[in-house]
């Protein structure tokens, strides 16, 4: 996967999940870190089309942060934090997808789209669930 590729919203995003990460003394950027930075960030997009949907964005802001509480915490943070194994998956798939369906589009277009867009066969979500 490419940075420069992805629009500036979702670089932002990746940079505002790993001051999230950092902050929370967790040792990796996990999926749910970018999907709570997606959320909210400012003038993006996610959080007003899933509301224009009908989708229940305090609920997932609850579940996000039970999920990111459960997470392991680093004993002596340094500050040094790394993309997980997942969200590096998770944007490896999205960008595969992207290059095959031979868009100019970003993965996050992909990536962060509603569940129910995808087919059967599409790579993991920003949620961690296929």
């Amino acid at each position: 996967m490419r940075i420069d590729r992805l629009t500036s919203k979702l670089q932002l995003a990746l940079s505002d999940s790993q001051s999230l990460a950092v902050g929370l003394d967790h040792p990796a950027i996990e999926p749910a870190h970018l999907m709570q930075a997606l959320l909210e960030q400012q003038g993006g997009s996610i959080k007003p089309l899933l509301m224009q949907v009908g989708f229940d964005v305090n609920s997932l802001r609850k579940e996000l942060s039970k999920e990111l509480d459960q997470l392991p915490k680093i004993q002596n943070p340094t500050g040094d934090v790394n993309m997980s194994q997942d969200l590096a998956r998770l944007l490896n798939q999205a960008d595969r997808l992207a290059s095959r369906k031979a868009t100019s589009s970003s993965p996050a277009n992909w990536c962060c789209s509603p569940p129910w867009t995808r087919t059967a066969s599409s790579a993991s979500c920003c949620w961690g669930r296929a």
